[in-house]
């Protein structure tokens, strides 16, 4: 990465830490520059979460984390240029005696070598529910011979307590390791934390060194008390439309028949016409259009019908755009439940109830800055005095404002609203799905893969920042397959909305 590149884009950070969308920085041969952008980056990412008081007790550690990443690239690469096996126990102490040294006296050469092969540092920053995480990965795997040194020192560093004690019992003339990780737990020692809290270990082709800093007990009450706040404020929203109720009551009842659900949703215009509208829709794939309420219900079945009553319940009472930000609000709504049901069906068309529940998923990931987005101005002046009679940083109720937590204060109102368990996880955890229970995994991992599209798409995030077992999970091994898709979705979400808006100027 070119160093005139290298600006911090705050924004980017900020979105990224209010969403537990993790920063990514790659590099291969860990320049002076990519050093010092990565702690800015780090700084700007730890005082968006109040957190900038460990900044320097962190910067340590991630620098000695990338700089160990570095060295073990460095040290494949010397052992393939002297024709050396890493895992063999005699080759590995035959090329440990002179590694040191002959790389520091031509090191340009190895480095460039090390880029030759793709070896790379990968820096990640993320929130994650209560915790930080600091992660360094490098695509070479940690061997066991490594592997227990570097426990052995972690170990041993338990009996530890100042850097004089450390300085005088950990030496290591062959490779020099050991007394920077025994520092580093000594650094997390001084922001209350211990050597759990640090761990390293083996994963496709990766090795991954992550540090877990639990978020500040005040910050995560602060949050938590601001949520409570909000969602008790908002309470006022009203229930859901009696007819939508009433047909919800038909789907449960085991004694109703299809026509009179059908009957049920003619009697309100606005949702036959929904109905209509999405059995036509390209998703069903029909040779002909249905204009009949009766084939319409059987077209779509139960649980389809059900999801659509939530989506336009939520409408009923949430849909006013009004201003230009609730208009953005729907737009990237209606793309991402476009994408979530075409990711279920071109890549699980075999499950049914996620080909069901991905559509309204998609639709509602985002209620929570819906719902916020209604609040009255006087209520938010109200939460304002609220954050500052209970000692609340001022920056928490910004940060609210601005996405942080929306997730659980949706799910918050979606459970007010007896929404469906499947559909209160995917609000819940459409940023996060590894917190997700697996009887909600594929549709947590589908609503969180099209919000991702939507956002890559725009430029938001790189495909390095989506989660890459939610890739994996649907066959994603590459940025360029990935890009293929998006842009095919893309694409398809055009001709659907020309296509709607055409339909809607003939009615």
């Amino acid at each position: 990465m070119p160093a005139a590149e290298l600006v911090v884009d705050v924004p980017k950070i900020k979105r990224a830490a209010l969403s537990a969308i993790p920063l990514t920085i790659t590099t291969y041969t860990l320049p002076h520059d990519i050093e010092v952008y990565m702690e800015e980056v780090l700084d700007a990412f730890l005082s968006e979460l109040g957190q900038k008081k460990l900044k320097d007790y962190l910067v340590y550690c991630l620098r000695e984390l990338a700089v160990n990443a570095k060295k073990a690239n460095t040290k494949r690469v010397y052992f393939d240029t002297r024709a050396l096996n890493i895992e063999d126990s005699a080759d590995y102490e035959e090329g440990m005696k002179t590694f040191k040294t002959d790389t520091l006296e031509n090191i340009a050469y190895y480095l460039s070598k090390q880029k030759e092969k793709g070896f790379y540092i990968k820096i990640i920053y993320q929130a994650k529910g209560p915790n930080i995480l600091i992660e360094v990965r490098n695509n070479v795997e940690i061997n066991k011979k490594e592997y227990l040194r570097i426990h052995d020192k972690l170990a041993r560093s338990r009996q530890y307590n100042t850097l004089e004690e450390a300085l005088s019992n950990v030496l290591d003339p062959s490779e020099g390791a050991g007394l920077g990780l025994v520092i580093l737990v000594l650094m997390l020692k001084k922001i209350g934390l211990d050597e759990e809290c640090f761990d390293i270990w083996a994963e496709n082709g990766e090795t991954v060194a992550r540090i877990t800093v639990p978020m500040a007990a005040t910050h995560l009450e602060g949050v938590s008390l601001l949520t409570d706040e909000i969602v008790k404020s908002i309470t006022s929203l009203p229930q859901f439309p009696e007819n939508v109720v009433q047909v919800q009551r038909l789907i449960t009842d085991p004694a109703s028949q299809i026509i009179d659900i059908a009957r049920a949703i003619s009697t309100d215009p606005a949702m036959t016409a929904d109905l209509l509208k999405l059995v036509n829709s390209a998703a069903f794939m029909l040779s002909k259009k249905v204009d009949n309420i009766v084939d319409a219900v059987k077209l779509a079945g139960m649980r389809t019908i059900r999801g659509l009553l939530y989506s336009y319940g939520t409408l009923k009472i949430l849909g006013d755009d009004s201003t230009e930000e609730r208009k953005k609000l729907w737009d990237h709504s209606y793309r991402a439940a476009y994408y979530a049901y075409n990711l279920a069906r071109n890549f699980k068309p075999n499950n049914k109830a996620l080909l069901d529940d991905a559509y309204v998923g998609g639709m509602l990931h985002d209620m929570g800055k819906i719902v916020f987005s209604t609040v009255h101005p006087d209520l938010l002046a109200k939460i304002r005095n609220f954050c500052s009679d209970k000692g609340i940083a001022s920056n928490t109720f910004e940060n609210i404002a601005g996405g942080m937590n929306h997730a659980e204060i949706g799910a918050r109102v979606a459970e007010k609203w007896f929404f469906p368990e499947t559909l209160v996880a995917a609000i819940r955890f459409h940023h996060e799905p590894s917190l997700a229970g697996p009887e909600h995994k594929d549709v947590v991992d589908t609503v969180y893969l099209a919000n991702m599209l939507c956002e890559f798409e725009k430029g938001v995030v790189t495909y390095d920042q989506i989660d890459q077992t939610v890739l994996r999970s649907y066959g994603f091994t590459s940025e360029k397959a990935f890009k293929k898709v998006a842009e095919s979705m893309m694409e398809g979400f055009r001709l659907e909305t020309t296509r709607a808006a055409r339909d809607a100027a003939k009615r």
